[in-house]
């Protein structure tokens, strides 16, 4: 019997998962297939995850707007998705559904693949943003020793953010120590490059474009740079696993998804 998972969010038409997903699937052998779906409000989110615990789905990754929703929604939420405090995974099996974050490892990922003499133990790290994104930025970094701290233009959303799970909130002064910086904004930041380390590291949660301004300026710097790109690969290897029960096979899934951005390296 076919197995069936995908991606759910709204908009959705522009998500690199099925493209991710479809490749490993294909490379694998698997009789599955990994869709998009896009629900067109919290009541046709809810509806899908209904499918899924009747047995219909296997599971499904979630992005925004439903991410806290699918929180909600699970009658088992994993420590990494109550820290984020959102979920973009959610497995259903014998009509239950088990929530999971697997956005803090596909960034930790993508800071070992694209950044690899980073050390992040005991060494400070700013995050720009306290949404979602941010959210699970900090509790990866956090759990790898950093010394987080979140700089966001509105205040109290960093002290939320900083209240529950006991990062600093720090002004811009704090760039300048920095040994990673997180773009976790969804629009560029306005950060000068000439006021950071010179062996400090610039990360983009973004991947359209792939090199990002923010990025671009960094590496106009000669700062090392990691890219959203990486991320999303790393979150999905995870996300395989649970969905289909194998290892992502060993393929070029960065190549397949750089054609359908339309980007080279």
């Amino acid at each position: 019997m076919t197995v069936v998972a995908g991606v759910a969010g709204q908009p959705i038409a522009q998500s690199l998962s099925p493209v991710i997903h479809g490749t490993w699937i294909a490379a694998a052998g698997l009789d599955a297939v990994y869709r998009a779906f896009g629900p067109a409000d919290a009541a046709a989110f809810a509806d899908l995850v209904g499918q899924g615990r009747r047995g219909v789905l296997r599971g499904l990754n979630v992005t925004a707007p439903f991410k806290e929703q699918a929180l909600a929604l699970a009658d088992e939420v994993a420590a990494a998705a109550r820290a984020c405090g959102s979920a973009n995974l959610l497995v259903f099996e014998d009509g239950r559904i088990r929530a999971d974050s697997t956005d803090g490892e596909g960034l930790m990922g993508a800071l070992a693949e694209q950044a690899p003499e980073l050390e992040v133990n005991s060494r400070p790290v700013v995050i720009l943003g306290a949404g979602g994104a941010a959210r699970a930025a900090a509790a990866a970094l956090m759990a790898a020793g950093a010394q987080v701290g979140v700089l966001n233009r509105t205040a109290e959303r960093a002290r939320a953010l900083a209240d529950d799970l006991g990062v600093a909130v720090v002004e811009a002064g704090a760039l300048g120590e920095a040994a990673l910086v997180v773009n976790a904004l969804s629009v560029p930041p306005s950060i000068d490059p000439a006021a950071l380390k010179s062996e400090a590291v610039l990360m983009d949660m973004t991947y359209r474009p792939l090199v990002t301004p923010f990025l671009a300026a960094g590496r106009a710097r000669g700062l090392t740079t990691v890219d959203g790109l990486a991320m999303l690969i790393g979150q999905a290897k995870p996300s395989f696993r649970a969905l289909f029960g194998v290892e992502p096979p060993d393929v070029d899934v960065r190549r397949a998804a750089l054609a359908a951005l339309g980007e080279a390296e």
